[in-house]
């Protein structure tokens, strides 16, 4: 009867060290994935400067949007975003990232589809990223303080309107929120 108290003992204490391993190595798990995009720059929590090619919009709203020559729905969105570069160009910036290896690829897109607002070339993919961009089209809009303030994945004619109250949300916010002065 001793003995069965002790095994009995002894099987709780290895059965709570085993959950307090079991918590901590899922807790170190969970967590390495996040300190190695910290350590590596690649995840930049508190970063909000623009990157070298999106600084000369500093202090502006700037709509984002990344796309490459190959992609289908970006040929359909850019009509849609010189509308929005007519409409809202006085208050915000559209900047189009492309991330064609080539940049023959996107001039020949260019020529087929003209885009009205300024395009920046990311060929090595870094402002891509950077915003964790996993899809093309893609788009982030930043705030005046260089902050994601909306992102989404993809481009639907039938989603237009959602996309441009994203863009309204965007001019309207407070100056505060956006970073800039009152």
């Amino acid at each position: 009867m001793v003995i069965a108290k002790h095994y009995l003992s002894a099987s709780r204490r290895l059965a709570d060290d085993i959950g307090w391993w079991t918590r901590f190595s899922q807790s170190v798990i969970c967590a390495l994935p996040l300190a190695l995009m910290l350590a590596s720059g690649s995840a930049r929590a508190s970063d909000d400067t623009l990157p070298t090619p999106l600084a000369p919009y500093a202090g502006k709203i700037v709509y984002v949007d990344f796309w490459a020559s190959w992609c289908g729905p970006c040929a359909q969105s850019f009509p849609w975003l010189n509308q929005m570069q007519a409409k809202y160009g006085k208050q915000l910036a559209i900047v189009a990232v492309n991330l064609d290896a080539q940049s023959g690829d996107a001039q020949t897109f260019l020529g087929r589809h003209p885009a009205q607002f300024d395009i920046v070339y990311d060929a090595r993919g870094q402002l891509a990223e950077r915003y964790h961009i996993d899809g093309m089209p893609s788009t982030v809009i930043l705030d005046a303080g260089g902050r994601v303030i909306h992102q989404h994945s993809g481009f639907r004619s039938a989603q237009a309107a959602d996309y441009e109250a994203a863009i309204r949300k965007a001019i309207n916010m407070p100056a505060a929120s956006t970073g800039g002065s009152p």
